[in-house]
């Protein structure tokens, strides 16, 4: 799970009494060395779907981009520059020196409200692995902005899996990691939101729609099917509707 150059216990306990700010500042230098990160079997996986469906793009937007694993992706399929938006300076720092190029630049930035100035710049907007940092009740936020950082016609594009059966390990692994987390906030401040089971296809698709979005979703075929046939991962496309 995790390498020799990762977190220890202890700095992990840190991290996880700390805000999800300071939390990410401390875990940033160790981070990419820990399974919290983003796999390359599913950007590689993503990547290709994108390019598939939609070819290239002008400019990319990566929403919560952590230390930067989808930047490299991003300045594949996109012409234009390439912007990392993330609310944790330690995370941007080593993004910054991982993509050091000329056209990507770095946003230090709450995404549940990104700056005005990214506003209608954007012809792709990507997000992997944040989601479980927002409740329910902040995605209407998350993705209205989103809906404005994109230009008419743009893409905002994200893995998301399948629900997992309670009669999997991994259903009960998620049931408790999630409510440890809520007694930990229930007790504890700085509150630090990571929760692994509070982002349903049904409700996300529901407010990315009263976001603006129109919403389509496409197989992963990399990660395989359940047993009852239905894709283990799927591509969330949400585009931003060009003017009639």
């Amino acid at each position: 799970m995790f390498s020799s150059h990762g977190p220890s216990v202890r700095e992990l306990a840190v991290q996880g009494l700390s805000s999800i700010e300071r939390g990410y500042d401390l875990l940033a230098p160790k981070f990419d060395h820990t399974p919290f990160r983003t796999p390359d079997r599913m950007l590689d996986a993503v990547e290709e779907a994108l390019a598939q469906r939609e070819g290239s793009f002008g400019a990319g937007l990566d929403v919560c981009c952590g230390t930067g694993a989808a930047i490299g992706m991003l300045r594949r399929l996109c012409r234009d520059r390439v912007t990392g938006v993330d609310v944790s300076a330690g995370m941007l720092a080593e993004a910054g020196r991982a993509h050091p190029e000329e056209r990507v630049d770095f946003v230090r930035a709450d995404a549940r409200a990104l700056p005005p100035a990214l506003g209608d710049s954007y012809d792709l907007a990507v997000s992997f692995g944040a989601f479980g940092h927002f409740l329910p009740s902040e995605r209407p936020a998350l993705f209205s902005g989103v809906h404005r950082a994109l230009r008419p016609g743009g893409v905002f594009a994200f893995p998301i899996g399948a629900p997992i059966p309670a009669s999997s390990p991994v259903w009960w692994v998620a049931t408790g990691f999630d409510a440890a987390m809520r007694v930990r906030n229930a007790v504890w401040r700085p509150t630090f939101v990571m929760y692994y089971r509070t982002f349903p296809l049904s409700g996300v698709r529901r407010d990315l729609e009263a976001a603006g979005f129109t919403v389509e979703t496409v197989p992963l075929e990399h990660f395989g099917r359940q047993s009852g046939g239905a894709p283990r991962w799927r591509l969330v496309l949400a585009r931003r509707a060009r003017p009639s």
